[in-house]
């Protein structure tokens, strides 16, 4: 019980508060396990900022401190449109915060389930294709994100961002969180390994939203994603493939080659 109070008896700043000065709370954009998110504005120059707070019991723990940190260091190396710009991390009346660019665009979350759009399959390849030039980024950088889902993707006038980087690590961290992640199922491992193929595992599961976007169930059976989709044969194998299916991609290079030949529409052999 003691415990549950310390992880979820913290209470979020209330909007109007300003944290460091300099941040005035316009909302709480979300709440985890980890931390506090919060939209603000930065009062220097009247630009909204996105807050994010760590929890005070994981700030007691050296690992969730450093988890936080590792956060800040990997966005703060990262200069491009595709991802947030990082500003500055800082500790204030003893709570520990790092603050970044809000990025006005909608979560394909947004976009699927409450905008209802709908994506057939050169446009979802398309997108996917996008996601990938983003996240070659980062793995070109030796980094994993290992977070993407449909909240954490975004796209404002056919742009696509990537946020939260809370999961990310570096290829160079994966003994050390491999021993603090064993608990989870055989599936989180997948999508928790710190190996680029668990980004190529979570983006199969991205590409799979966008393409039921549109499905329209014609009966009452539950059938798999390969009864269900109408794709074309090498549809259906790139996501096998990301999905360790069948033989994984070795690198987002060999992915993309794939992924390029769907969105272009030259792979026209459609599946029942």
């Amino acid at each position: 019980m003691r415990n549950l109070l310390l992880k979820y008896g913290e209470r979020p700043l209330k909007p109007g508060k300003t944290i460091n000065s300099k941040y005035l709370i316009i909302k709480v954009l979300g709440k985890g396990s980890y931390g506090i998110t919060y939209l603000t504005k930065d009062l220097h120059d009247q630009k909204y900022a996105v807050v994010k707070q760590l929890r005070a019991y994981k700030a007691r723990s050296g690992k969730g401190l450093q988890s936080f940190m590792r956060e800040a260091d990997i966005q703060s190396n990262l200069c491009n449109a595709a991802f947030p710009d990082f500003y500055e991390s800082f500790q204030w009346e003893k709570k520990h915060f790092i603050s970044m660019e809000f990025v006005e665009a909608d979560t394909f979350e947004d976009l699927i389930f409450i905008q209802k759009e709908s994506f057939g399959e050169k446009e979802s390849f398309h997108i996917l294709l996008k996601v990938l030039k983003a996240i070659k980024i980062l793995h070109d950088n030796g980094i994993v994100h290992r977070d993407l889902r449909i909240p954490n993707i975004l796209m404002k006038n056919q742009s696509i961002h990537i946020i939260d980087f809370g999961l990310a690590r570096r290829l160079s961290d994966s003994r050390e969180v491999c021993k603090s992640e064993t608990k989870y199922s055989e599936e989180k491992m997948l999508f928790r390994e710190v190996s680029y193929q668990s980004d190529f595992f979570a983006l199969g599961h991205f590409v799979l939203f966008l393409l039921y976007s549109g499905y329209v169930p014609s009966s009452g059976k539950n059938r798999s994603w390969e009864d269900e989709l109408e794709l074309s044969a090498l549809g259906k194998e790139i996501i096998k493939r990301m999905l360790k299916l069948l033989k994984p991609y070795d690198s987002i290079d060999e992915l993309m080659e794939e992924v390029l030949k769907c969105a272009d529409g030259r792979e026209q052999n459609v599946i029942f």
